[in-house]
């Protein structure tokens, strides 16, 4: 689904000026600094999760608990972070419907968002499990798995936000 979005948008970018000599309807968007610390906030996440995951094949269930607490808890400061920049943009007057790329910002960071929510869901589940004393072999492949699934998560950001940046002009 990401990748289909950011074709979308490149050919969008090709189809309005860039590639064609054509006056560009593609207008730049305010780019609020805290998109910046939102994106060092997920890849702390990520550590984190990767942290857990290797004290669990430790089986060090002390360091899987503080990495799963601190995994959730920053994807959780990303989500209030990314609303922060929504409210941020309308502010500026940079809304869903102000630009082209402001549409697909907003699409964006909204799926994206979504795909952390489930994440979370299953964050959830799983450090109820820890935090309720399971050591088995299943709670530590759902935290492996998980560690996966973030990672990936933070994969998609980085490049969606990279082809974002990039066409900012």
């Amino acid at each position: 689904m990401f990748l289909l979005i950011a074709v979308s948008l490149v050919m969008r970018m090709g189809d309005h000026g860039l590639s064609t000599g054509q006056p560009a309807d593609w207008k730049p968007m305010y780019w609020p600094p805290l998109l910046w610390f939102n994106t060092g906030v997920l890849i702390l996440s990520s550590a984190a999760w990767e942290w857990a995951r290797a004290a669990g094949h430790r089986g060090q269930m002390a360091g899987l608990r503080t990495g799963l607490i601190a995994g959730g808890g920053l994807a959780l400061v990303f989500l209030v972070g990314q609303l922060t920049v929504w409210r941020q943009l309308e502010d500026a007057g940079c809304g869903l419907t102000a630009t082209t790329m402001s549409a697909f910002f907003y699409l964006i960071t909204a799926l994206h968002g979504l795909h952390l929510l489930g994440g979370l869901a299953v964050w959830g589940r799983t450090t109820a499990k820890v935090l309720a004393g399971s050591e088995t072999a299943e709670v530590r492949q759902s935290v492996d798995l998980c560690a996966v699934y973030w990672h990936f998560l933070l994969l998609v950001w980085l490049v969606m936000f990279g082809i974002l940046l990039v066409n900012q002009r």
